[in-house]
């Protein structure tokens, strides 16, 4: 099941300033187990979580029906170079639980293959660093090539689980 589209920045240093951000816009959609017959249920919306805007994943995950999932996602942006960079950065507010950090690339031909990280995500503003090094792959023996990145999803994963998750900001670090 798809759902709405939102923006939120996607932020990448630029060449030689590891802390200036380039303003990519990608477009968070939701998706849930529904397209695989699972029962899980979510959304994905756009509001201010903590006096900070942000895109928040909300939902409940159930295993029934073989199910056990609620994804936000974006395709990455036309001109980021993720392959300059050594990882992920991202801003997030949860709700304590553990989620999933998923990678895609051009490489990965089957839905279920990715390049997989957990991180949990307090009941505060945090940001986690992730590098490319602590992505597993799953259900692939295609190496890692960040240059081939083509989506980037937050999951809620493979457990009953109530989901609320925000993330005011995304990019790559140095």
């Amino acid at each position: 099941m798809r759902g709405p589209l939102f923006c939120l920045a996607l932020l990448l240093p630029s060449a030689g300033e590891a802390e200036t951000m380039q303003d990519l816009n990608p477009e968070w959609e939701y998706v849930a187990d529904t397209v695989m017959g699972g029962v899980s249920t979510g959304r994905l919306s756009h509001e201010e979580v903590a006096g900070r805007e942000a895109a928040r994943l909300t939902g409940e995950v159930s295993l029934d029906n073989n199910g056990g999932f609620v994804q936000m996602a974006f395709d990455v942006p036309q001109g980021a170079d993720p392959s300059a960079h050594s990882g992920v950065v991202l801003t997030v507010y949860g709700n304590g639980a553990t989620y999933d950090l998923r990678l895609r690339t051009t490489d990965l031909t089957r839905p279920w293959q990715s390049y997989r990280a957990t991180f949990e995500a307090p009941a505060e503003w945090t940001e986690i660093r992730l590098p490319f090094t602590a992505f597993e792959a799953n259900k692939t023996d295609a190496p890692f090539d960040a240059g081939a990145l083509r989506r980037i999803g937050v999951l809620a994963y493979g457990a009953e689980m109530t989901a609320d998750i925000a993330v005011s900001k995304i990019g790559f670090h140095e």
